[in-house]
């Protein structure tokens, strides 16, 4: 009896495929390329991806079943199981993100200084300035940017783009979105271990159609964090801005930031400090200024390392009404907050520009020589 292929497929439909919980002919993994020549089977298995988990378990098994099916009929066979992915593999590192002109990380050394505020504002503000603008929320476990931009509702999708499925960010004001925050429940805890949360934000800086952007913002988590370093290893930053209050314990933190971006193993550009929440002035008071956590320390912090202060954003309760309702106060160019975060994003120009002209590019921390 010779081998023919209905012996093949029926042995290859007693191989489920982890991942759909269906079987090999189910889930249209089988390439319609059977060979049989005498005892010699080759054929094709077609996974998502290269980097499919399951591919070598189930091709084992693939391989165990035909073997033990050709067995059964007394048939000797020389298997050649080839594989292939429907997804083309996702650009090497150094070759991501090939029409992003800038990439710049916002960073805080703590919680609660109103980083993800200022990097809404600030993109939004490059967006009004006539830049091409993205915004990356990497604060995987605390993500803002859906609240911010009232997007809470938002389902991104994926398009086949060049053999591959990327994912679209939503647009705003300008400006284009990807959030951990469009993934998850908003009134669920993110539980992911550090792995999880660095695999993430390498699909969504790896996976996604950015296209064309002068400027691509990364809100990063608060702190220093496995996040960081997933990201410096992923891409080439042009630079950092660090914020803070004038607090000293926010201050205190804020310097690990900066020495962190600084680190001769690290060594990324810090292009400048945000002082917020610098002072409180009363709508009914407009000319007084109280101090309520500190005064100028980030100035003073600035002035002590050499890096140039961007902006001081003062406490005004219009900034956070803007950002529950999702629309960034620097829309409101009027005000005179609206015109201090117009400044902070052509203060960032400024600077952006002063690094690109005077500075080598910034080489991505190299892991194992990749």
């Amino acid at each position: 009896m010779a081998l023919y292929p209905k012996l093949i497929q029926d042995a290859l439909a007693q191989v489920i495929y982890p991942g759909t919980k269906q079987n090999l002919i189910e889930s249209g993994m089988l390439q319609d390329d059977i060979r049989i020549a005498g005892s010699k089977v080759s054929f094709t298995l077609v996974f998502e991806k290269e980097s499919d988990p399951f591919m070598k378990s189930v091709v084992k098994a693939a391989e165990a079943n035909i073997k033990y099916a050709c067995q059964q009929v007394g048939e000797p066979v020389e298997l050649e199981i080839k594989t292939a992915a429907r997804q083309a593999p996702r650009p090497e590192p150094d070759k991501l993100l090939p029409q992003v002109k800038n990439v710049i990380a916002i960073a805080s050394g703590k919680g609660g200084v109103g980083k993800s505020t200022v990097s809404a504002n600030l993109a939004v503000g490059l967006a009004m300035l006539g830049y091409k603008v993205g915004l990356l929320d990497a604060d995987v476990f605390g993500p803002s940017v859906p609240k911010m931009f009232q997007l809470e509702d938002y389902q991104p999708i994926a398009e086949r783009i060049d053999g591959r499925d990327l994912l679209i960010p939503a647009e705003k004001y300008g400006v284009k979105l990807l959030s951990v925050g469009f993934f998850v429940d908003p009134n669920n805890a993110t539980i992911w271990r550090g792995s999880m949360a660095s695999s993430a934000i390498k699909q969504f800086i790896g996976d996604a159609n950015w296209g064309e952007l002068d400027y691509l913002l990364i809100d990063m988590p608060p702190g220093t964090s496995d996040i960081h370093l997933t990201i410096v290893q992923t891409l080439a930053l042009t630079g950092a801005v660090v914020v803070s209050t004038p607090q000293q314990v926010a201050l205190a933190d804020a310097r690990k930031g900066i020495d962190m971006f600084l680190n001769e193993k690290i060594n990324v550009p810090v292009l400048g400090l945000v002082e917020n929440m610098a002072w409180f002035t009363p709508a009914e008071l407009p000319q007084n200024r109280y101090y309520l956590f500190g005064k100028e320390g980030v100035k003073q912090l600035a002035e002590e390392m050499n890096i140039p202060l961007l902006t001081q954003i003062p406490v005004v309760q219009s900034i956070c009404e803007s950002g529950d309702q999702g629309a960034p106060i620097v829309m409101n160019y009027d005000s005179m907050v609206g015109q201090s975060f117009l400044s902070l994003a052509q203060s960032v120009v400024t600077q952006t520009n002063l690094r690109n002209a005077s500075q080598p590019k910034t080489q991505r921390v190299q892991v194992d020589g990749k």
